[in-house]
């Protein structure tokens, strides 16, 4: 169970108070978001890296498989809640984010119960949900000009709600590919 891609995953879930709570210190308001997104990215990218590192190391494990994308979770939700706080990030497209992972979870939880839980894999395009919202929430976070050019807030705000959209076409995705199944089980 504590293998080196399941502490990489609890890293994710440690990573939640300490980004959180930086917007809480008495630093200047430029060096607080470059720390929280610098933490964001770097606890972001140990998701790519415990996967790899469960495969490469053959520590592959079912705490492992489960815990993953509820860290994911919990890192993407608390951080649009931070960013909501901070008047970042619209309430709608974060209660459409975090509503949609409490709806798949749920309907895979159900999905997993019945034997069917193959109908509710996933699938490319909530993968590119994530990916999207990775992006956006750093850039969302930084709230500033990267290199001059780049004005961070107007592209996070754009990147969060394409990433709105896709939240909601990917939960349109499981539930029609769910729906046989949820009727054969519903009666």
């Amino acid at each position: 169970m504590w293998t080196i891609p399941t502490l990489l995953t609890l890293t994710r879930i440690a990573a939640i108070p300490l980004i959180a709570g930086l917007f809480y210190l008495p630093i200047d308001n430029a060096s607080r978001n470059l720390l929280a997104t610098v933490m964001f990215v770097v606890f972001a990218l140990t998701d790519w890296l415990d996967g790899y590192l469960a495969r490469k190391l053959n520590q592959t494990s079912a705490f492992g498989a489960f815990l993953d994308p509820v860290a994911d979770k919990f890192l993407v939700c608390a951080s649009l809640l931070v960013l909501v706080h901070l008047g970042r990030v619209d309430v709608l497209v974060s209660l459409i984010i975090i509503g949609r992972e409490i709806a798949i979870s749920a309907l895979r939880e159900w999905m997993a119960q019945i034997g069917a839980n193959r109908s509710v894999a996933v699938h490319m395009l909530g993968k590119l949900k994530t990916t999207m919202q990775m992006v956006a929430i750093p850039f969302l976070l930084y709230d500033g000009v990267l290199f001059g050019v780049i004005d961070t807030a107007a592209w996070g705000f754009v990147l969060i709600w394409i990433a709105g959209v896709l939240t909601v076409w990917s939960m349109v995705y499981y539930l029609q590919k769910a729906w046989p199944d949820i009727l054969d089980h519903a009666k």
